[in-house]
């Protein structure tokens, strides 16, 4: 079958193991589900397993792509959900340590067809496009969880979201406003601010700016480059919420800040396969949909990778089928 997929393991030049072919199909075990995808999205993870991070060498060849959307043999429209527990474990999948997300034992979602096990492939709304699934995944899930399971933000509160443009942020943009948060964001450049302001940001900011007032929770997916205006930015008592460091894990940990004015640090890993059922629902009642910045077909899913690697998203790189 059709299959773009990471050949080896390559840390200096990813792009160099991307390559688009043929794959043997794979026949679902019991309990397992076929799903002929018809989109996928890209996420940092791809790159990642690019660079051979997360997975083993004895793994590759690796079909790329955590998150999509498609049909089951008997037409039904889903959405997947990538991570994949052990059968045995009983609560948050998130926190189950022989959990695992498809790249990284099991082959992805860049393909004609991807099996995962029956309870990954959620029911996909009428009202979302394939495309519009594809992005719920990873992406919006994580960040439906930063907002609402994690941050114990209300309706009226303020909210930072660090780094404009990429998938994770544009989704909390549009989630924060849709619950009634007032949403601020930063962004490196005035096409990104623009796109925020246009997604429903109250106000956007050029990084490390000051703002007018201290917020109550930040949200960060950057890391070292935005850690420590994150901290200064909130007010007594806030949260900061981390998903990721695209800019680097070694952030200064200012841990009198930390204490003295009793601030919240919370780390945050995709989301449960419930999560994704009420975040679709949400985004079914609400009308919200994803920022989709490139679509392209996946014979072309070079330019989207590098789209990404360059950092000049605009919200979610979508492959299609």
């Amino acid at each position: 079958m059709f299959a773009v997929y990471a050949s080896e393991p390559n840390p200096e030049d990813p792009l160099a193991s991307l390559t688009v072919g043929e794959r043997p199909a794979e026949d679902p075990p019991p309990g397992w589900v076929s799903v002929q995808v018809r989109a996928a999205s890209l996420n940092m993870h791809d790159i990642w397993t690019l660079r051979g991070v997360g997975i083993k060498s004895e793994q590759f060849p690796m079909i790329l792509g955590c998150d999509g959307a498609g049909v089951l043999d008997d037409g039904t429209e889903v959405v997947l959900h990538s991570v994949i527990g052990d059968p045995d474990w009983r609560g948050d999948e998130t926190l189950d340590p022989k959990r695992t997300l498809l790249t990284e034992k099991h082959q992805g979602t860049f393909a004609d067809r991807v099996i995962v096990p029956a309870r990954n492939a959620v029911p996909k709304p009428a009202e979302l496009s394939f495309v519009e699934g594809a992005a719920m995944g990873t992406a919006w899930l994580t960040a439906y969880r930063m907002l609402f399971v994690k941050s114990g933000l209300r309706p009226g509160q303020t909210m930072l979201v660090q780094g404009a443009s990429g998938g994770v942020a544009t989704a909390l943009v549009q989630l924060g406003r849709a619950a009634g948060m007032r949403v601020w964001v930063t962004g490196r450049t005035e096409a990104k601010r623009e796109l925020a302001a246009g997604l429903g940001a109250h106000a956007t900011f050029e990084p490390g700016a000051r703002l007018p007032e201290r917020v109550d929770a930040v949200f960060e997916t950057v890391g070292k480059d935005t850690w420590s205006h994150s901290l200064k930015s909130l007010k007594p008592g806030g949260i900061v919420v981390v998903c990721g460091a695209t800019s680097g894990p070694d952030a200064v940990a200012e841990l009198q800040r930390v204490f003295f004015l009793q601030l919240r640090i919370a780390g945050s890993t995709m989301g449960s396969r419930d999560e994704l059922a009420d975040l679709l629902e949400f985004v079914r009642l609400s009308g919200i949909r994803p920022q989709i910045g490139t679509e392209l077909p996946m014979t072309e899913a070079d330019r989207g990778f590098r789209t990404m690697l360059d950092g000049e998203t605009q919200g979610k790189v979508v492959f299609t089928r």
